[in-house]
C-alpha cells in the first residue's frame, strides 16, 4: 500500500472502556497495515488513542460513559441515575435487568440525534476519512452516517446477534439463553413486547429524522437493524450456531479483538503472584466482572467464599469501587488478593481459570490465553455469550440470581478439571484470527487489498 493509495479511516467508538479498548487495538492493527487512522471518542480517551499510536479526533455523544470503573467515571446525573436503576434490577434477576435496559434504551442510544448529526458533519469536514468504523451500537452516529451518506464499516462490540437479520429479532432479546438461565414464557413475552415496542420508537425516530434532515436518503426498516452494507467485523469466533447474519456486507470474525500474550506484566505482579499462588503450589482464579457489574459485591463475596473451598486455589478479584468491602470480607485470608482493576490481559496467561459476567471482552480474552471461564451472567448479550462458552465448551455457566459459595466451588472444580477442552476448542476456533487478521480483512472487504478467504482471514 504506497501513501498514494492509503486509506483514511476514522475509527469512533462510544465512551466506554470496554468498547474503545478492543476498538483502539483494531485501529493500530489497521495502522500497521498502513491505513491513516484518527480514534474518534469523548475527550477523556485521548491517552488510549496516544497508548496505541493512534491520532485523535474528538467526537463526544452521550451523557452516559465508562472510562474504566462505571460508578467512579464522571457522568451527568441522568446517566449516573439510570445507572443505579440497571445495578438495583440485577438484583431482581435476568428480566427485571432487561426490561431496565429497555426503559433506559432511548436516553443511552439515540442522544440527540441532531447534535451528533452536527458533530459528525464538523469531524467529517476536518479529518475528511474515506470511510470509518463504528461501533455497531453508536446507533447516533450511524444514523448520522446513513444521512450524510459516508462510507462505514461496523464493529460489532458484543454477541453477534447484535447485528439483527430476520423477523422476530429484536435489541434487547436474546436469541438463546444458557441451560442455568430459563425465564418462564411469560417473562420472555414481557420482554420481547419490550424489545418490539422499542424496535418500533426507533424506527420512528430514525424515519422522521431522515425525512427532515436528509429526505433523499432511505428509512431502514429497522432502525437496530441498520448496519454496514459493505463490511461487518465482529469481536467474537465464528460459531456454527450463530444466528442468521445479514447476506449483505463481508463479514468478518476476528475471534479476539487483544493483546492478550503479548502485553508483560508489569511493577510488582510478578511478586504478588507468587505470594498468592505459593510459588506455583496454588492454582490462580481470576474474578471480573468488568466495569459495570463490578458493584455487585454481594456476588463478588459469594465468588470468594465458593472458590476458597477449593484447597489449591488463591483468587485474585478486580472489584472496582467495592474493593474496600470486599477486601474487608477476606481480611487476613492469604489465598485472596483485592484490587479496583487488575492488568487483566497480561495476566491471563498466568491463571487456571477466570470467573467473569460473560462480558464479550473477557470471554474473547479468555479463548485468545486458552483458560477456562465460570460465567455468571447479569445482562445484555451475556446470557448469548454464557450460551456460546458452556456449548463450545469452553467452561460453565450459573445465575448469579440466588448463588450459592457451594454452587461455585462444585461448578470451578469442573472447570478446572476440564480445562484441556477449552485449550483445544480455542485452538481451533482462533487460529489465524485476531487484531492484524480482522485489519486485513477490513481493508480487502473495503477495497484496499485483495480479497481475503473469511474462513481464515489469509490473503
Amino acid at each position: 500500500m504506497t501513501a498514494s493509495t492509503r486509506p483514511r479511516i476514522a475509527v469512533v467508538s462510544p465512551p466506554f472502556a470496554s468498547h474503545a479498548r478492543p476498538l483502539a487495538t483494531v485501529g493500530a492493527a489497521l495502522a500497521a497495515e498502513g491505513a491513516d487512522v484518527t480514534f474518534a471518542c469523548a475527550p477523556a480517551f485521548a491517552g488510549l488513542a496516544e497508548e496505541h499510536g493512534l491520532p485523535f479526533g474528538v467526537l463526544a455523544f452521550g451523557d452516559n460513559a465508562n472510562t474504566g470503573i462505571a460508578e467512579r467515571t464522571r457522568q451527568e446525573a441522568a446517566g449516573a441515575a439510570r445507572l443505579a436503576e440497571f445495578l438495583e434490577a440485577t438484583r431482581a434477576g435476568a428480566i427485571p435487568a432487561l426490561l431496565a435496559q429497555a426503559r433506559h434504551r432511548r436516553a443511552d442510544m439515540l442522544p440527540d440525534p441532531a447534535a451528533v448529526l452536527a458533530s459528525v458533519r464538523e469531524f467529517d469536514d476536518r479529518f475528511r476519512p474515506d470511510w470509518y468504523l463504528v461501533d455497531q451500537l453508536a446507533y447516533a452516529v450511524t444514523l448520522a452516517l446513513h444521512a450524510l451518506g459516508r462510507r462505514w464499516a461496523a464493529y460489532c462490540p458484543g454477541h453477534p446477534s447484535y447485528v439483527l437479520e430476520g423477523p422476530g429479532r429484536f435489541f434487547g432479546l436474546p436469541p438463546y439463553w444458557p441451560d442455568a438461565i430459563r425465564p418462564g414464557a411469560g417473562d420472555l413475552a414481557r420482554l420481547h413486547a419490550e424489545a418490539a415496542a422499542n424496535d418500533r420508537q426507533f424506527t420512528e425516530l430514525f424515519a422522521a429524522f431522515l425525512a427532515e434532515h436528509a429526505p433523499d436518503r432511505p428509512a431502514p426498516p429497522s432502525a437496530f437493524g441498520l448496519t454496514s452494507a459493505e463490511a461487518v467485523l465482529f469481536n467474537y469466533p465464528e460459531l456454527p450456531w450463530l444466528p442468521d447474519l445479514p447476506r449483505g456486507p463481508a463479514l468478518r470474525f476476528a475471534g479476539h479483538c487483544s493483546d492478550v500474550g503479548k502485553t508483560p506484566l508489569t511493577g510488582d505482579w510478578e511478586r504478588r503472584i507468587g505470594r498468592l499462588t505459593g510459588d506455583g503450589r496454588r492454582r490462580l482464579v481470576l474474578v471480573s466482572f468488568g466495569t459495570f457489574l463490578s458493584a455487585r459485591d454481594d456476588v463478588l463475596s459469594t465468588v470468594v467464599t465458593g472458590l476458597l473451598r477449593i484447597p489449591d486455589v488463591a483468587v485474585l478479584v478486580a472489584a472496582g469501587d467495592r474493593a474496600a468491602p470486599v477486601r474487608a470480607a477476606f481480611a487476613g485470608n492469604d489465598r485472596v488478593e483485592v484490587e479496583d482493576q487488575v492488568p487483566q490481559r497480561a495476566l491471563l496467561t498466568r491463571v487456571a481459570a477466570v470467573v467473569h459476567h460473560g462480558g464479550n471482552n473477557t470471554f474473547t480474552e479468555c479463548l485468545a490465553a486458552g483458560v477456562p471461564a465460570l460465567a455468571l451472567p447479569f445482562s445484555s448479550d451475556q446470557f448469548a455469550v454464557a450460551h456460546d462458552l458452556e456449548r463450545i465448551p469452553a467452561g460453565r455457566v450459573l445465575d448469579p440470581h440466588g448463588l450459592t459459595p457451594q454452587a461455585v466451588a462444585d461448578a470451578m472444580a469442573d472447570v478446572l478439571a476440564t480445562a484441556h477442552r477449552t485449550r483445544a476448542a480455542a485452538h481451533r476456533l482462533l487460529a489465524g484470527r485476531g487484531p492484524r487478521e480482522a485489519a486485513r480483512g477490513l481493508l480487502s472487504a473495503m477495497g484496499h487489498l485483495p480479497a481475503v478467504d473469511p474462513r481464515t482471514m489469509q490473503i
